[in-house]
């Protein structure tokens, strides 16, 4: 019997259904069809005029043709330093920043340094995509604590109490949500903070989506509300999503100076430094002032009143509003079971498949995130396209 081709390791790893989705609505786009996708994690706006020409001047110093230093261009991370202090009031020093190529490898790496086979994580549910694939290659055990539409979609601490064993190392945090646009409160993220460090638990929070707030919300830093907790705290961001640059790759890791420099290790042999182009835009994204990052959440902000009230309207449909990132998370669960066209979903994936098929609209279903019943649908395309897609769904739906 022959050995297999593929390492059971990475032979277990789950496509990204975000990816695949939108892949698949791209790809009949191309071929003409008139699909609307709504799966990407991506603004539809262009990256801010200054922080491209900083790029453009880039590509002509020499000194970016070269190797530079595994964590970071001093520059950026110095920049990144300011920055945290601006925008979360948290004060770190140069030596717990890890720049990386994308939020993506921020969390992988977050992951690889902390964790140990057999090491158990706490996942909040609906989760984003990848966290848990990072998880097992990690050798770690994934525990979800699921919160549903009920709860606004945010664990408590008597859920995550309820889940915590002997083996758990590790909180997954993020907020604002991705998958589902919840934010918690200042009084929830400080109650999970001291849970944490009453039970000498490490804590992963994701920041990605800081600056995509609405209704007065706000997503304080961790480590703000419950200093005592730094030292078990690994922050993971980048410029993505505030700046629409996800195409540019560049994150960051913030931490202890020992993880920081374990980590730091690892990416010297995995991928060595960021581009440093792309080192440099960011630094013009930092240092530069918010109005294009408040324009954008502005049409952000229109664009989610606009697709949960029409999502509402459908049937069977539950949309909570969120109140950050650009995501909304309906419950489908009145749908399922339901025929139309001839057809009967019994799960959120079959429902999304069947709609992509009948009336070309792409969403993803809850079973990437967690427990079926769910669809996601990202709010950064333009308005009309949200009221021609939506408009379709609900047709579909209500057709009888």
């Amino acid at each position: 019997m022959s050995a297999p081709r593929i390492s059971r390791r990475i032979g277990a790893i789950a496509e990204s259904a975000t990816l695949a989705v939108d892949a698949k609505a791209k790809a009949l786009k191309a071929a003409g069809r008139p699909v609307i996708g709504f799966g990407a994690g991506e603004p539809d706006f262009p990256t801010p005029s200054y922080i491209v020409d900083a790029a453009i001047e880039a590509t002509k110093v020499v000194s970016n043709h070269r190797y530079t230093p595994t964590p970071g261009l001093p520059e950026l991370r110095n920049a990144i330093v300011a920055k945290t202090k601006r925008d979360s009031g948290y004060e770190i020093s140069v030596d717990q920043v890890l720049v990386t190529n994308g939020g993506k490898q921020a969390v992988y790496q977050a992951f690889a340094t902390i964790v140990d086979p057999g090491d158990e994580v706490l996942l909040p549910s609906p989760y984003w995509t990848t966290y848990p694939e990072c998880v097992k290659l990690a050798g770690g055990i994934c525990v979800e604590v699921f919160a549903d539409e009920k709860q606004n979609y945010l664990v408590t601490v008597e859920q995550l109490e309820a889940a915590r064993t002997p083996k758990t190392k590790v909180l997954l945090f993020c907020s604002p949500s991705n998958p589902t646009g919840s934010v918690y409160s200042p009084a929830q993220v400080k109650a999970i903070g001291e849970w944490a460090l009453k039970n000498h638990i490490w804590v992963i929070t994701d920041e990605i989506y800081e600056h995509l707030l609405y209704d007065a919300a706000t997503a304080p830093s961790l480590p703000v509300l419950v200093p005592e907790l730094a030292d078990q705290t690994i922050i993971l961001n980048g410029v993505a999503k505030t700046y629409a640059m996800t195409g540019w790759r560049v994150g960051w890791m913030i931490g202890p100076k020992d993880v920081i420099k374990a980590a730091t290790n690892l990416q010297s042999h995995l991928s060595s430094n960021v581009s440093n182009v792309s080192q440099r835009a960011a630094i013009a994204a930092l240092t530069g002032d918010l109005a294009a990052v408040h324009k954008m959440g502005e049409a952000f902000n229109r664009r989610r009143k606009l697709i949960v009230g029409l999502l509402n309207e459908i049937p069977g449909f539950e949309c909570p509003l969120p109140t950050g990132a650009f995501y909304v998370y309906p419950s489908v669960k009145g749908v399922l079971g339901k025929t139309i066209r001839g057809k009967t979903p019994r799960t959120s994936a079959e429902l999304a498949t069947l709609i992509l098929d009948e009336v070309e609209v792409a969403a993803v279903p809850g079973e990437a995130f967690g427990p079926s019943g769910y669809l996601r649908f990202s709010y950064a395309l333009c308005d009309e396209d949200i009221v021609e897609g939506i408009g379709r769904i609900k047709k579909l739906i209500t057709e009888g």
